[in-house]
């Protein structure tokens, strides 16, 4: 009998949106780069949006979203606590 190791599924992975300190805070990163830029996926990014404790969300088009640069920071500041 022969066994056979489980083959994993090797997903390419994107390269992590980083959010430069030049960015300004009025440009609009896309939902997928908001959630690269966070490090979550965009599962976890819906589920933060829809639960209404997200950031700002600016509507693009009718099926497109995005968050400003500025309201994600701001977001994350909100979020921080003390140690």
């Amino acid at each position: 009998m022969i066994i056979r190791k489980r083959q994993q599924n090797h997903q390419r992975k994107r390269p992590a949106f980083v959010l430069s300190a030049n960015l300004h805070d009025s440009q609009v990163l896309k939902f997928p780069e908001w959630c690269d830029a966070g490090g979550f996926s965009q599962r976890t990014g819906r589920r933060i949006l829809s639960a209404g404790t997200g950031p700002a969300v600016v509507r693009l088009s009718d099926k497109r979203m995005g968050v400003t640069v500025g309201a994600h920071r701001q977001w994350l500041a909100s979020r921080e606590r003390a140690s």
